[in-house]
């Protein structure tokens, strides 16, 4: 399986029990968007988000974007209902599948082989990937089995708000005087980011909580692009254009890439 390559810088969340959200979302700038049944759906929502889902993913223009669920974690009593019924109605229409809160490479292997099942009943001409989103302590510490464990698997996704209450991080103290003296995620945007790249796959940032702070959100967004991420969540429209700012490169950059290249070709040639 060849893991198509695909842009990430930013990846809107948009709720699938809304019709509105889910055409917006389809005519953002988004590079990503991930339609979401999990923390955005209530409970009494999920199975009837599902339909509106599809239908946004088979009749709406989704041009120049990776068309991505989120679906509900492997504990749940939703996430096998999650897989069957949107690749039996939207298949040829999803680029990638959301794993939430794994625990271990079994997590994702479980969604592999129902993705394998579902193609070779379907019939369908193309693979769907797999994200993963890493937010449990126990997933941090699995993360290199993760990151190897499918071949569908295109990224690592650092969710830092359950990551906060599964390792019982105080969120209070974030940037007071007498609070952690650094970055408090340093150490598992690190390793994430390392597993990733390790395994050849992306790393991207999780949310950011307030849309209206873009100083804060591009503070952020910058530290993880510094150790390696590609892109990271728009939890509002507002934050997709800082995405895309932060991890494009200048014109500039992009030039003097060019021209290194042809010396270096040049070079070869002589």
């Amino acid at each position: 399986m060849t893991r198509p390559p695909r842009a990430r810088r930013s990846q809107l969340s948009v709720p699938g029990s809304s019709e509105k959200m889910l055409a917006k979302g389809a005519a953002s700038k988004a590079d990503h968007v991930f339609c979401d049944l999990e923390d955005a759906v209530a409970p009494s929502a999920k199975v009837s988000a599902r339909k509106k889902i599809i239908q946004a993913l088979n009749n709406l223009d989704w041009s120049g974007k990776t068309r991505c669920v989120r679906i509900n974690d492997v504990s749940t009593e939703w996430c096998h209902g999650d897989i069957i019924e949107l690749v039996e109605g939207a298949g040829q229409n999803i680029d990638t599948i959301m794993l939430t809160k794994p625990y271990s490479a079994a997590d994702v292997i479980f969604l592999d082989r129902m993705l394998t099942q579902l193609e070779k009943k379907l019939r369908l001409d193309r693979p769907i990937g797999i994200e993963v989103l890493i937010e449990e302590v126990q997933a941090l510490q699995n993360v290199e089995e993760i990151a190897t464990c499918s071949p569908r698997l295109e990224c690592l996704i650092f969710g830092m708000g359950d990551y906060s209450g599964s390792q019982g991080i105080d969120t209070k103290s974030f940037g007071s005087a007498d609070g952690y003296p650094g970055d408090i995620f340093h150490y598992a945007r690190w390793r994430i980011t390392m597993a990733a790249r390790s395994a050849g796959i992306d790393a991207v940032d999780g949310p950011f909580a307030d849309f209206r702070d873009e100083e804060g959100y591009r503070r952020e967004a910058i530290r993880s692009r510094c150790l390696g991420m590609v892109g990271k969540w728009a939890i509002h429209p507002a934050q997709i254009e800082p995405a895309l700012d932060v991890f494009s490169p200048s014109r500039e950059e992009v030039e003097r890439a060019r021209r290194q290249e042809a010396a270096y070709r040049e070079a070869e040639a002589q």
